[in-house]
């Protein structure tokens, strides 16, 4: 048996996230993703992703793992195939032999996205939310961000009714950038939990807003409570930019 590593990149406009759902009608990255395999590959495969992303989230190298035997495995080939299998918005950069211990999941050291919002309407704007509630400050949003790097427990930044074994991440940076009248906020941790930097970009703006103070915002991250006023802005903002393992892929 032997375990592969594949980067990936994706729009997710058009897919429930990236793991498969139970539910009818709902299409995933995983979903397709295994589906291809399967067809070129004519044995079962299962993707093991490095995390969730939520519906109308973005990739740009995913990384997932999988295992097969059995099967004569020229990399090359089976990339030119399946990309030419995968639909437009879906695309394989790499595929990688690794040690059979190697975990897409578990090993990541760090785990960086960016969020991306303009104040102008852009019908080319495809991956950034458009934002109409007037123009930010870039100090006031910082201010916000810098809040997060002094705590390691989010529960105030946690969907409701997750199944989190642990509210603790390892924050690393959390940053707003402006360049004209767009602006990123750029975030790096070991994980994240459900919804949790759809839920930090809401905070930020609404503290920009005045609908919450820095004060309130801190005493929930001290005693680990809920925000009287929160905000989940839309995932197609969102896209995952890096993830950085412990040995080279």
């Amino acid at each position: 048996m032997a375990r592969y590593f594949l980067r990936c990149s994706y729009n997710g406009t058009a897919y429930n996230g990236w793991q498969i759902q139970p539910h009818t009608g709902t299409s995933t990255v995983q979903g397709v993703l295994q589906e291809k395999f399967s067809l070129l590959t004519r044995k079962h495969v299962e993707l093991v992703g490095c995390g969730r992303t939520d519906t109308g989230v973005h990739a740009l190298g995913y990384i997932a793992h999988f295992d097969i035997e059995g099967f004569e495995f020229d990399i090359d080939d089976v990339l030119y195939k399946l990309n030419k299998m995968l639909p437009k918005d879906i695309s394989i950069e790499q595929i990688s032999l690794m040690h059979n211990g190697a975990h897409a999941r578990f090993d990541p050291v760090s785990r960086s996205y960016h969020y991306h919002l303009h104040l102008k309407k852009d019908p080319f704007a495809h991956f950034s939310f458009h934002y109409m509630y007037g123009h930010p400050s870039i100090e006031t949003l910082n201010k916000a961000a810098d809040l997060l790097t002094r705590y390691d427990a989010f529960l105030p930044f946690c969907k409701a009714n997750s199944d989190n074994l642990t509210n603790i991440c390892k924050l690393q940076h959390a940053q707003w950038t402006k360049e004209g009248d767009k602006y990123t906020f750029k975030i790096t941790s070991d994980r994240f939990l459900r919804g949790m930097i759809r839920l930090i970009v809401g905070m930020c703006l609404n503290v920009d807003r005045g609908r919450l103070s820095l004060e309130h915002v801190e005493d929930a991250l001290k005693n680990q409570t809920r925000l009287k006023e929160d905000w989940s802005v839309p995932g197609h903002g969102l896209i995952l930019t890096d993830i950085i393992y412990p040995y080279p892929i």
